[in-house]
């Protein structure tokens, strides 16, 4: 797996009839391993490791509908009171984020209204905290750590 832009991370990996497994300790169980769901698993482990955000608080492949389409979220990070808090998209490494992505964050937070959106391939990160009043986002440095 390519080397990501992110601290390094032990993960439950295993090879099944010639194809690598990882294991998703939200789901609890066995993913194929591609270069996203690496990106994914990744990501998990910095927001619960380095961000302190709860597992409990962390879903993965949220099911939201966007014009009448069921969508999935990469990532949904809730607040302690249930309401969306932060959405990630992950890309494969090799997938440029562009504005196309950032479009796509957009519409599902159309329908979720998280307070942060972040866009990664495992190499660049975006972070962007939204403005729902004049309906845009502000990039940062970095996601606030979980209180």
């Amino acid at each position: 797996m390519t080397n990501l832009n992110l601290p390094k991370y032990s993960f439950r990996i295993k090879n099944k009839e010639n194809k690598l497994y990882i294991f998703d300790k939200i789901r609890k169980k066995d993913l194929v391993l591609t270069e996203e769901e690496w990106v994914r698993q990744n990501f998990i482990s910095y927001l619960h490791v380095e961000k302190k955000y709860p597992l409990s608080l962390i879903a993965v492949e949220k099911q939201c509908k966007v014009n009448n389409t069921i969508k999935r979220t990469d990532i949904l990070v809730f607040n302690k009171t249930g309401s969306p808090h932060i959405i990630v998209e992950c890309k494969a490494p090799q997938v440029k984020i562009n504005q196309d992505t950032f479009d796509q964050i957009a519409r599902y937070n159309m329908e979720l209204n998280a307070d942060f959106l972040i866009l990664t391939n495992g190499l660049e990160h975006y972070y962007c905290q939204m403005d729902h009043d004049a309906m845009r986002y502000h990039f940062l440095k970095e996601i606030p750590n979980y209180t």
